[in-house]
């Protein structure tokens, strides 16, 4: 029976979502008190031109004296075809109504349709931009330019504002997460297809991964500041660490001169910069050098495999662990990618406690590398912050996991994904892409006398989850989904794994009951 607690709006709950490249948008309108296919008759809907509004009327089920409800929808800033007829039905946890639009919601003009003079701009990337769109694409590139072009930067804790760093005016991209298999890819692992290239590519990025003070190196999700820039915070002090002379080493200073070109930067830089030129320059001073001591360019005496090159890696300790794997920001790293030698320590906040990165160590909880790596979703560039100023003000967690995530699905064509602890290893959430091209806006139904708000939908991705509440090891089935679906796995600190299962959580709640499947798998989204 319609219970008196459905007579306030503030009870239901609404969700909007459409798909990318269809011209409708659908609503789901719900109540945890109330089952609508038995509580609730006579639906009828409405849609108000003017207030932009959706008025959604029923009849409550009480046998004596039916209450009437009416809840009222603010409709997304959408082309609404207001010709085109309007879809409703009572479900057994929900309503739902659909509505035509003119144009997808992707649409240049249907996303912005208030703004529809306005043209399509390009960012300093060449990336297509609304004008006048206020949540702009995560880009690396793009913070490069700005931080670069901005002189002194500080760099301050987005929770309390408590300023962090000392000015930093050199910003470079952070060394290629894919460093190895393109030096080997671009130039094999034999000396007869330019092995020794490879090998001088590999040394000279594990050298490159030394934080210097005054410099900051950037990737997709967060800084590399070095520990001497770092103003407060608890760090250990690392002993000196001695620095690379190519004046002692076996590397000519022709070579040195030719690698330092590939020092930053990433696949894509390397393939553009690699002309003819460039290779016939590496053959001839590969002929020319004492590199080449078991064959010569173009026939070998060695079977495949087993030539032998006297490049040295005398490097120091510190660094020699970065020829074991790529440590990078350890932002859902890759189990390739981690290392058992390094333990990563989480950086607080001196003042407010948040979390603000971490560091690798290997003991004592010194920093391996002198360096710190700060998350851009937790810090910002000036005060205050996510102010018009802000380089990172468009960053946050949500966001930048869920274009990671996207990313790597599109690149191992996986559409499962293993989460597990980085510190103890464990599996703590699983999760199944749907759809990545979903819009949606989430929110509470109004009373009759309050002001309709304009509201957007956002671009978000659909997706299946299932948190590991109990902590412990993949069971046996798990572990077969795991293995069957050909499931990537990637790891976050444990912060990080609490706060990315809150904001699935939180967006399953804005879903239906009934949105929930087998083997226990919840419907969420996460916003891109």
């Amino acid at each position: 029976m319609c219970s008196s607690k459905s007579q306030n709006p503030k009870e239901w709950r609404f969700t909007w979502e459409a798909q990318s490249h269809i011209p409708t948008i659908r609503l789901y309108l719900f109540n945890p008190h109330i089952k609508p296919a038995s509580d609730c008759a006579h639906l009828r809907v409405g849609t108000s031109l003017e207030q932009y509004v959706l008025t959604v009327s029923f009849n409550g089920n009480e046998a004596e004296s039916p209450v009437e409800i009416s809840l009222r929808v603010p409709i997304p800033r959408v082309l609404v075809d207001f010709e085109s007829p309007v879809h409703s039905r009572l479900l057994d946890d929900h309503i739902e109504v659909k509505l035509g639009l003119l144009l997808p919601v992707d649409h240049p003009l249907g996303s912005n349709f208030d703004s529809v003079l306005n043209s399509l701009k390009k960012d300093e990337c060449g990336n297509e931009i609304l004008a006048s769109d206020g949540v702009n694409p995560l880009s690396a590139c793009l913070d490069l330019q700005r931080l670069s072009a901005a002189g002194e930067v500080h760099f301050y804790c987005r929770s309390c504002s408590t300023k962090l760093t000392r000015g930093i005016r050199t910003f470079k991209e952070m060394p290629s997460v894919h460093w190895r298999d393109v030096a080997d890819n671009w130039f094999g692992t034999c000396c007869c297809s330019f092995g020794g290239i490879s090998e001088k590519l590999v040394l000279n990025y594990a050298r490159s991964y030394l934080c210097a003070a005054g410099l900051c190196l950037l990737s997709e999700s967060s800084v590399i500041i070095s520990v001497e820039d770092i103003l407060e915070g608890k760090l250990p002090s690392r002993s000196s660490t001695k620095k690379y002379d190519s004046d002692k080493s076996d590397l000519k200073s022709d070579d040195i001169k030719y690698l330092n070109r590939f020092t930053f930067g990433n696949v894509n830089d390397l393939q553009k910069t690699l002309h003819h030129e460039d290779l016939c320059e590496g053959v001839q001073g590969f002929k020319n050098s004492h590199y080449v001591n078991c064959c010569t360019i173009g026939s070998c005496e060695n079977p495949l495999g087993q030539c032998e090159s006297s490049v040295d890696f005398e490097l120091p300790v510190n660094q020699k662990i970065f020829l074991n794997g790529y440590l990078g920001d350890v932002f859902m790293a890759r189990p390739s990618n981690l290392s058992k030698d390094i333990e990563w320590i989480e950086f607080f906040c001196p003042k407010c406690a948040h979390l603000l990165g971490a560091y690798p160590s290997r003991n004592s909880h010194v920093p391996l590398d002198g360096g710190v790596r700060l998350y851009k979703f937790y810090i910002s560039t000036s005060l205050p912050a996510n102010g018009v100023h802000d380089l990172f003000r468009n960053y946050t967690f949500e966001r930048v996991f869920t274009s990671l995530l996207l990313g790597s699905a599109k690149d191992e064509l996986s559409f499962r994904t293993v989460v597990r602890d980085l510190h103890n290893q464990y599996h703590s959430l699983q999760i199944v892409l749907l759809n990545p091209n979903t819009w949606s806006h989430a929110g509470l139904c109004l009373h009759a006398i309050e002001p309709v708000p304009k509201i957007n939908v956002y671009p978000a991705i659909k997706v299946l989850f299932s948190p590991n509440i109990s902590d412990v090891q993949l069971e046996p089935r798990n572990v077969e989904w795991v293995t069957k679906k050909q499931a990537q796995e990637v790891y976050l600190l444990p912060s990080q794994m609490k706060e990315l299962i809150e904001y699935l959580e939180n967006a399953h709640n804005t879903y239906p009951p009934s949105h929930t499947f087998s083997h226990g798998f919840s419907v969420s989204s996460l916003k891109t």
